[in-house]
């Protein structure tokens, strides 16, 4: 089994998992789901699904629950698009990394939006320095 073969299984395991999310599963604790990608195990026995959940870590957590509840089913559409000898094991993972590069935007804007506002300051000063020496005829 050659990497390329993984590569192209991990690649239907992430589309048929993500538009069975978004289209059959009716779930409420499924919600605000995005699926990342997904890691085949060399032997292709297993499927590590990442996904990433908009909300608090309850939301996170609540979701995660739902989805090992319909795993059952999600490998059932699975077993359906991939043929391969043992329908592969799907492991649902979430990944903070979208929430941590949001996190990490909104902490530049705050130190731009500070270091502007200190120039705009400094700015303010030195005008108002120039003003006062220059001499009055």
């Amino acid at each position: 089994m050659t990497s390329r073969r993984t590569a192209r299984v991990a690649s239907v395991i992430r589309e048929v998992v993500s538009l069975t999310i978004l289209q059959e599963l009716r779930d409420p604790r499924i919600r605000n789901v995005t699926v990342l990608g997904a890691e085949v195990s060399p032997d292709l026995r297993y499927a590590k699904v990442r996904i990433s959940v908009m909300g608090s870590d309850r939301d996170a957590a609540l979701t995660l629950h739902g989805l090992e509840s319909a795993r059952g089913y999600l490998q059932s559409k699975v077993a359906e698009r991939v043929k391969t000898r043992y329908t592969p094991e799907l492991r649902f993972e979430i990944d903070r990394g979208p929430q941590k590069s949001a996190e990490a935007a909104r902490i530049l804007r705050e130190v731009l939006n500070e270091s502007s506002e200190s120039e705009d300051e400094t700015d303010s000063v030195s005008t108002t320095d120039d003003a006062a020496a220059e001499p009055l005829s």
